[in-house]
């Protein structure tokens, strides 16, 4: 039986994601040099502390995610998308829906 579903479209995943992660990070308050924007005006209380440590640990992973879906597109680009960089073996296709950005397939994932 012949599938009839179109391909698909990986680098429209993986820019949708980096869309929505920039997106993200600028909701955060981080600028374009990277930091997170704080009002120097507001007092510096313990809570405050603790919200900017949450706020930096959540825009750290922010960043990782898009650092992995810069380096998906360059892959993209340079052939070897879609191959567990442990094995070199596919990566299966519901997997790479779910996650365009992975670099392991669903056996490797756990290693990493």
């Amino acid at each position: 039986m012949p599938n009839d579903a179109p391909p698909v479209d990986y680098r429209r995943l993986l820019e949708e994601e980096r869309s929505r992660l920039l997106a993200e990070l600028a909701e955060l308050g981080v600028g374009e040099d990277g930091k997170l924007a704080y009002d120097p005006n507001f007092a510096d209380s313990s809570q405050v502390t603790a919200e900017r440590s949450e706020a930096e640990v959540l825009a750290g992973r922010l960043r990782e995610s898009l650092d992995e879906v810069a380096h998906a597109l360059t892959k993209l680009s340079t052939s070897g998308y879609g191959l567990c960089e442990e094995c070199g073996g596919p990566i299966g296709e519901a997997r790479l829906e779910a996650m365009p950005a992975t670099r392991f397939c669903i056996v490797h994932a756990t290693n990493h």
